[in-house]
């Protein structure tokens, strides 16, 4: 099968490339391999439910014991295939079906936004601690945030995903931030992909600066969380 290049948009000519790759080799071939991919695409949204689920069921139980939410918002998404053929790429891999599910560990994403930071480090290790839960990864970049200002909380997981006749284990990767670390982390990454502020050292200094002072704000209303719930347990009344 013949694929349009011509006027494409770059994202789109990518995505035309893994297509034309899994349709390679003949009918039977290309059969197999669509199949495949749609077959590890429901795979990758499945794990994104068990791990869902698991993130509501941890913010239930914790509000009943709080009285508040630890987690404000849960949002997930499944890598495009544009960005699936940029990352093989990236790694020098194979546009194939097998290099994807080998090689990958962010097709399916969750993001995972806290009141405060304790919260997610509370969340994080009561994941962690779950029997069917296997951490691959954890990258911490609140405690040694990246050079240009991000901060965030990232795991790789595994889960097990039941299917009538089987089970998979399927990898899953998830970001925590605070409301704070959310909010710098989308306009950083706005600024990143618009070639008008690509090359502004301006902006990039001002939003490490701003990023400073975020961590700054989510440390100082921490602090006034836990004066409030000591002035509300009688152990803080005089000061």
């Amino acid at each position: 099968m013949d694929l349009p290049n011509d006027g494409q948009l770059p994202a789109e000519s990518e995505t035309a490339e893994l297509l034309r790759e899994l349709l390679a080799g003949g009918e039977a071939s290309a059969f197999e391999n669509m199949t495949r991919f749609m077959e590890l695409m429901v795979r990758y949204n499945c794990a994104i439910r068990e791990v869902r689920t698991k993130f509501e069921v941890l913010n239930e139980e914790l509000s009943f014991r709080t009285s508040r939410n630890p987690i404000e918002s849960i949002s997930s998404r499944i890598k495009k295939p544009a960005s699936i053929v940029k990352k093989l790429r990236r790694l020098g891999k194979e546009l194939t079906v097998d290099e994807i599910e080998k090689s990958l560990n962010d097709v399916a994403g969750i993001r995972v936004i806290c009141a405060f930071i304790d919260d997610i480090y509370r969340v994080a290790d009561m994941l962690a601690r779950q029997d069917d839960i296997t951490v691959i990864r954890v990258k911490d970049y609140i405690r040694k945030p990246k050079l240009n200002g991000y901060r965030s909380y990232h795991m790789i997981v595994e889960v097990p995903v039941f299917f009538s006749q089987s089970k998979q284990m399927v990898r899953v990767e998830i970001q925590l931030r605070t409301v704070a670390m959310d909010f710098w982390a989308s306009l950083e990454h706005r600024m990143k992909y618009k070639k008008a502020g690509a090359d502004r050292p301006d902006i990039a200094n001002e939003l490490k600066s701003c990023a400073e002072v975020i961590a700054a704000t989510d440390a100082r209303m921490q602090g006034i969380r836990e004066r409030i719930e000591r002035m509300e347990n009688g152990s803080d009344a005089g000061q």
